[in-house]
């Protein structure tokens, strides 16, 4: 499967294998739950101070179709081992998507 921008989605490689993160208002919905309020989450993504841990919890919720062998951990490591410059595209497309709307 694919990311369609269209739908607000992005790609993210783990493991060697292209998942797609959805921001659909059931993941967003998760993610708030578990984050706090969205707004916050981009404001503090905008100023530098996104957590690690934020970080994960989004994608993690914004995961779609997740494969049996992704565990949040797995999922956490990837990041460490990718480095923000891979991850940083990913989180500018769902951070949009909450902004605006699709």
């Amino acid at each position: 499967m694919t990311a369609n921008a269209v739908r607000g989605e992005a790609a993210l490689r783990v493991n060697g294998e292209a998942l797609v993160l959805r921001p659909s208002f059931a993941a967003l919905v998760a993610a708030e739950a578990e984050l706090g309020p969205l707004f916050a989450l981009v404001e503090r993504a905008a100023e530098g101070r996104l957590a690690l841990t934020e970080l994960a919890g989004l994608f993690w919720h914004c995961v779609h179709e997740r494969p049996g062998w992704l565990t949040r951990e797995v999922l956490g490591e990837a990041l460490v081992a990718g480095g923000l410059a891979a991850a940083t595209p990913v989180l500018r497309v769902l951070m949009g998507q909450v902004l605006s709307g699709r």
